[in-house]
C-alpha cells in the first residue's frame, strides 16, 4: 500500500495554493517562512512531482497542482463537515425546569435518553417557576403558571388539578375517609408555606374544616407526598405529578373530585430563534407525552 502524505503538509500546500506566497501562507499558519518552504518540498519530493513554479515574483502552481488543489480543498471541506456533525450531536439541550413536575418529567426524560441517545439532554432544576431567556441560557424549560408569557413560543402540557391523597393503611384505619367532611379527624399537609391549595380544594367540595390550619407545612410536593406515603396525613397533590404513587399503590384518592387550579405547566422556548430539529422533536415528543391517555 502507498503511504499517504502527510496531512499537515496537504493542509500547508491548500493554504499556500490559495494565496500563491510562501510569506502570506506562513502568516496564516503561524508557522515561519521557511517551515512553509521545507513542508512544500517534502510534499514535493513524496508525491514526485512538483507542485509550485518559483518565479522572481511569487508562486504559481503547476498543472499537477492546479489539478490537486481542488481535491484537496474538497477533503479539507468534508472534514470540517464531519467535525461540526458530530459536535452539533454530541451538544446537549439545555432544559430547566422546577422541582414540582420532576416526578412527571425526569421518567419521560429517561425514556427520551434511552431512544435518542445521539440527543443528549441536561436539565436544571430550580424552585423558580418561569425562565427568563434574555439571561438564562437554556434552549428551552417547563413553566408554571397562568400565562406563559409572549416573548416565547409555548406549548401546553397538562393543567394542574388538586386531589387529596393519603396512604392506604389511612383508609383502612380507625378513622375512615368516606367524604371530605371526614378530613377534620385527619392531619392536613400543605405543599406549599401557605394554605391556599387545601382552601381551593375545601371550597370546591362545599366544606370548612377547622384543623384547616394545624396541619404540616412543607417547602415542596415531594415532602409532602412522602409524609402521606408514611401515613401521617393526607396531603393534596396534582393529579397531573402523581400518577406514579397512584398506580404503585404507594396513595390512594379517597375522593374523586379534581379541582382545577387555573395554573398549567407549558414547554416553551424563545421566540426570538428558530428552534433546532433536536429541540422541535423533542418538544413534539413532550408534549405527545401529556396528552390524556399518555400521562
Amino acid at each position: 500500500m502507498k503511504r499517504l502524505p502527510p496531512l499537515p503538509a496537504l493542509h500547508t500546500f491548500l493554504i499556500t495554493a490559495q494565496c500563491c506566497n510562501f510569506t502570506r501562507a506562513a502568516e496564516l499558519l503561524h508557522i515561519t517562512q521557511g517551515a512553509v518552504s521545507r513542508q512544500i518540498a517534502g510534499l514535493e519530493s513524496h508525491l514526485g512531482y512538483p507542485l509550485f513554479q518559483r518565479q522572481a515574483r511569487g508562486l504559481s502552481l503547476t498543472a499537477q497542482g492546479r489539478e490537486l488543489y481542488p481535491r484537496i480543498q474538497q477533503v479539507f471541506s468534508l472534514i470540517d463537515e464531519a467535525v461540526e456533525q458530530v459536535g452539533a450531536k454530541r451538544k446537549a439541550l439545555q432544559l430547566k425546569a422546577p422541582t414540582c413536575v420532576m416526578r412527571w418529567l425526569l421518567p419521560r426524560l429517561m425514556q427520551w435518553q434511552a431512544e435518542r441517545p445521539d440527543v443528549p439532554v441536561e436539565l436544571t432544576t430550580t424552585v423558580q417557576y418561569g425562565v427568563d431567556f434574555r439571561r438564562e441560557e437554556f434552549d428551552a424549560a417547563v413553566v408554571y403558571g397562568n400565562d406563559p408569557g409572549s416573548a416565547v413560543e409555548a406549548h401546553h402540557l397538562f393543567d394542574e388539578a388538586l386531589i387529596p391523597v393519603c396512604a392506604p393503611q389511612l383508609i383502612a384505619g380507625p378513622l375512615p375517609l368516606n367524604t371530605p367532611a371526614d378530613l377534620a379527624r385527619h392531619t392536613l399537609l400543605h405543599p406549599t408555606r401557605d394554605e391556599k391549595d387545601w382552601q381551593t380544594w375545601l371550597q370546591a367540595a362545599g366544606i370548612t374544616l377547622d384543623n384547616l390550619g394545624s396541619g404540616h407545612h412543607f417547602d415542596t410536593l415531594d415532602l409532602a407526598l412522602s409524609v402521606a406515603a408514611q401515613g401521617s396525613g393526607v396531603a393534596l397533590g396534582d393529579w397531573a405529578l402523581i400518577g406514579e404513587e397512584l398506580s404503585s399503590g404507594r396513595l390512594v384518592a379517597p375522593f374523586d373530585l379534581k379541582v382545577p387550579t387555573g395554573g398549567a405547566y407549558f414547554l416553551v422556548y424563545p421566540d426570538r430563534l428558530a428552534p433546532s430539529p433536536e429541540l422541535q422533536e423533542l418538544v413534539s415528543w413532550l408534549t405527545a407525552q401529556a396528552r390524556p391517555g399518555q400521562m
